[in-house]
């Protein structure tokens, strides 16, 4: 049952009543969306969430379980594709105010990464001023740069 307060939530009613941008729907299945992070100076910081409104990763149905780290795993492996990052980071908080909707940051971490914003330091990249932001049209752009390598694993909608 999706939750007024609740970004994520909005965020997919929009989506089943008029669609969303490449950025706020980069792939998705019957289970999970993943969009580009929101007001982010890194390129390629996506967010996969729960298409249901979940706040706590023990109340995922066995069903989301179980495809959670081939999204993982699969998004990791796209973004190499395409950012050339050496690694990612996948992290789960949903601790912020109207973002308590469990949803798992896969972050790519380039070998160019100042060494400041490496391990929880990435975070930091989340509090740059605006005009250090990924536009929406730069988000676009990796995402349907995404779209295309995703198709050539399992199935993600």
């Amino acid at each position: 049952m999706p939750t007024p307060d609740c970004y994520s939530c909005g965020k997919e009613a929009e989506a089943e009543s008029s669609g969303l941008p490449p950025r706020e729907c980069v792939a998705q299945d019957r289970h999970w969306r993943v969009a580009h992070a929101l007001n982010t100076a890194l390129p390629g910081w996506l967010v996969l969430l729960p298409r249901r409104h979940v706040v706590a990763v023990h109340d995922l149905t066995d069903a989301e379980a179980s495809s959670l780290g081939v999204w993982q795993v699969g998004l990791s492996r796209a973004l190499r594709s395409v950012t050339g990052c050496t690694k990612t980071y996948v992290v789960q908080f949903a601790e912020a105010e109207g973002f308590a909707h469990v949803h798992f940051h896969i972050v790519p971490r380039t070998a160019d990464l100042l060494p400041e914003h490496r391990g929880r330091g990435v975070f930091d990249l989340l509090r740059r001023p605006e005009q250090e932001w990924v536009t929406a049209e730069q988000a676009d752009r990796m995402a349907l740069a995404l779209r295309t390598e995703l198709r050539g694993g399992p199935n993600y909608g």
